[in-house]
């Protein structure tokens, strides 16, 4: 499996992925998953992929070799969205040339693609490419796409990432949102590739391939767990079965009426007399302080 984010900016554009693969548990390696389309001045384009691997390097090559029979290829579209469709119609290609025999060892088509950068005369621009080679856009309301194991990493972005992010806050949440991804999914694994692109440079610009060593990343990783921990360690606890006019960290109070749905006992066991409630520390100090 993998993880991929690329986001959109009124700055520019960040794309980082992993490099996991793996077939099993004991055939787990490496293999970039983001290519750089770049024409210095002209263009520059990154595509990232994700899903069963031979499929989407097959892609890849597909759009390297790719010229129509209009002369168009990813070198020369004249926008964005074209160079978008020029995938698309590698993907189906692709899907054409190999479905058949991938379903009759029970193997999916299974692939999804990130496709971002600037082509010289318009802004820079985001798309999102399905296994069936169709795709949509980025937009002021969505300003990131995930690939693979997207899950993980997504709460971050939701609360940090708009069209005014600056290109280094972007990075850093890039950053976080992979951190996450890292902890709670084996499948995704260092090193990462973290491309950040500045609107209108139409060149590579800033690139690093991040593995363990890499000072600031664990500098991240490191402070981003101890201040999470801080945040939560600070948040009080919840109180239970309150009185009625208590208004702090209340839970639940003494008349509300909430109960779970409970099984009825079956025939020959009898209920036992349950213990009462227990309130919090912080929620009995304050019921005394009302009596």
């Amino acid at each position: 499996m993998t993880y991929c984010v690329g986001i959109r900016l009124n700055a520019g554009l960040v794309f980082l992925a992993d490099t996991r693969t793996n077939a099993g548990v004991d055939q787990v390696s490496s293999c970039r998953k983001l290519s750089v389309f770049e024409n210095p001045g002209e263009r520059m384009m990154v595509l990232m992929t994700a899903g069963n691997l031979s499929i989407s390097q097959s892609v890849v090559q597909v759009v390297c070799d790719h010229v129509g029979p209009d002369g168009l290829s990813i070198w020369t579209a004249p926008n964005m969205q074209v160079a978008a469709r020029i995938v698309g119609e590698a993907v189906r290609t692709v899907h054409k040339q190999e479905w058949a025999t991938l379903g009759e060892f029970g193997i999916d088509f299974n692939i999804s693609m990130v496709l971002g950068g600037q082509i010289k005369g318009e802004r820079s621009r985001l798309f999102y490419i399905y296994s069936a080679g169709n795709f949509i856009e980025s937009h002021d309301e969505n300003t990131y796409f995930q690939i693979g194991e997207s899950k993980y990493g997504k709460p971050i972005l939701d609360r940090v990432v708009t069209p005014l992010t600056s290109l280094d806050d972007a990075a850093k949440c890039a950053l976080i949102s992979m951190d996450s991804t890292l902890r709670s999914n084996v499948s995704v694994g260092l090193p990462l590739d973290l491309l950040v692109y500045e609107e209108d440079s139409l060149a590579v610009t800033r690139f690093v391939t991040i593995d363990e060593q890499n000072q600031y990343f664990y500098l991240l990783r490191t402070s981003w767990s101890q201040q999470l921990k801080a945040v939560f360690e600070g948040i009080d606890a919840p109180v239970w079965n309150a009185a009625p006019d208590i208004a702090a960290n209340v839970l639940s109070t003494s008349n509300m009426h909430s109960k779970p749905m409970r099984v009825n006992l079956p025939a020959g066991i009898h209920p036992i007399e349950t213990p009462a409630p227990m309130q919090s520390l912080a929620g009995q100090a304050r019921t005394k302080s009302h009596q």
